[in-house]
């Protein structure tokens, strides 16, 4: 339980990979406590406040994340108090850290005393940052952006567990036999509703040891994310440039019916996405290159440029909670220059008469709507081209956009961009 800037995903599957557990329930549940303890990380801190002698900055982390999961487990779970207040101080006792086990009991007994969450105090940015656990900026930026109500529906989006999406391998299955062969195969799955390559696992344990995995029928990829390549209609057998690459998901769809050049700043990506290609049986071109500067002349010209940018990531909380803590503010403007550079060296790839396809998994304005149309007003030889015939995706201005939410999913923005001349 040592404090790390990493990825709460990457850190988790490799502790579990590490130090596997031999019952499923039990990975189940240390899944759940972790992912929850982050989501709900703001409430808890806010209800150990009241009972702590000392400020939370001053607690050794290891013992932070004991008092957090044993907060969680009183408020947000069906495990009975004492078995929390009990397994949380049996867990600091195994890291170690047992002179803190007094400190630790008293705080969880006190908190174990109240019948509910105590009732935050204040307006209602302070109830909602209390009780949705997003910082104080988001909320009043989601507000400003979407209005109050979808606002509220998005943060509380934001701490549901998200469902296991998949995208089926089309050049070896279509989605109406691989859904049939799961079926068969036992597996609790169901069609997505807009993408018309997605299915839905009900419960799906480990990735790895699910039907179809290992015959490279399907790639693990959010509905939403989906839905950008669905969008972007490009033509069969289009020579495509993939910018920003990694983690690979849009690269390998792109590579079913295209001939893809995948690109990424991060050589060590480069082989994860080369090993994803490998299972599904795809083919396509890596290059390490920095997309904010002029690409290799080697590359050439294509007939298609996707453009998955860097971006704050506001769409993808519910997947990556700890996100919401590091994110500033003032981070979105930077991330935005960053967009634009990615932008121009784009389309200077892209043949006239070729489609410029930008998305972000993120909610914000700034890296969407307002990025592309700052792009329209300086390109005049490129226009808006919303894809035909797929008028049931959800738009915005001719732009695909999705928001967490009730729909159950990641919030994208995708625009799909004609070179004129």
């Amino acid at each position: 339980m040592a404090a790390t800037d990493a990825y709460l995903n990457v850190v988790l599957d490799t502790m579990l990979d590490e130090q596997p557990l031999a019952d499923a329930r039990d990975a189940g549940l240390v899944t759940e406590l972790c992912y929850g303890a982050t989501r709900r990380q703001l409430t808890l801190d806010a209800v150990l406040s009241r009972f702590a002698d000392r400020g939370l900055d001053a607690i050794e982390d290891r013992v932070l994340a004991a008092l957090r999961l044993g907060i969680y487990q009183l408020f947000f779970t069906r495990i009975p108090r004492h078995a929390a207040v009990g397994e949380t101080i049996d867990a600091l006792k195994a890291v170690g850290v047992e002179r803190a086990a007094g400190f630790v009991n008293a705080i969880l007994r006190k908190a174990a005393a109240l019948s509910e969450l105590p009732k935050p105090e204040g307006d209602e940015v302070s109830q909602l940052v209390f009780e949705t656990s997003h910082p104080a900026w988001l909320v009043k930026r989601w507000q400003r952006q979407f209005g109050p109500e979808r606002a509220r529906a998005m943060l509380h989006a934001d701490n549901e567990a998200p469902a296991l999406v998949v995208r089926t391998n089309t050049t070896r299955r279509d989605r109406d036999a691989l859904l049939a062969e799961l079926q068969e195969a036992g597996v609790e799955v169901r069609a997505t509703t807009l993408s018309p390559l997605g299915l839905v696992f009900a419960s799906p344990g480990k990735v790895e040891e699910l039907y179809g995995y290992a015959e490279g029928l399907w790639q693990v990829q959010d509905e939403a994310a989906q839905l950008v390549t669905v969008f972007a209609q490009l033509p069969a057998n289009a020579r495509v440039l993939d910018l920003c690459a990694a983690p690979g998901g849009k690269a390998c769809h792109l590579a079913q019916t295209n001939e893809v050049v995948a690109v990424d700043v991060h050589a060590n990506k480069l082989p994860k996405i080369e090993r994803e290609a490998k299972r599904l049986g795809l083919t396509l071109q890596l290059q390490q290159a920095d997309a904010t500067r002029p690409l290799p002349e080697a590359l050439g010209e294509f007939d298609a440029v996707v453009i998955d940018a860097p971006c704050a990531g506001l769409g993808t909380l519910r997947r990556h909670p700890e996100l919401r803590y590091r994110r500033q503010e003032q981070d979105i403007a930077a991330l935005a220059h960053v967009q634009r550079e990615i932008l121009e060296q784009g389309a200077q790839a892209l043949k006239p008469g070729g489609l410029l396809v930008y998305a972000v998994c993120s909610t914000d304005a700034l890296e969407g709507p307002d990025q592309v149309e700052l792009f329209l007003r300086s390109h005049p030889e490129f226009t808006t081209e919303p894809p035909a015939g797929l008028a049931h995706l959800p738009t915005w201005q001719g732009h695909l956009r999705t928001l967490p939410g009730p729909e159950g999913l990641d919030g994208f923005f995708a625009a799909r961009l004609r070179k004129l001349y």
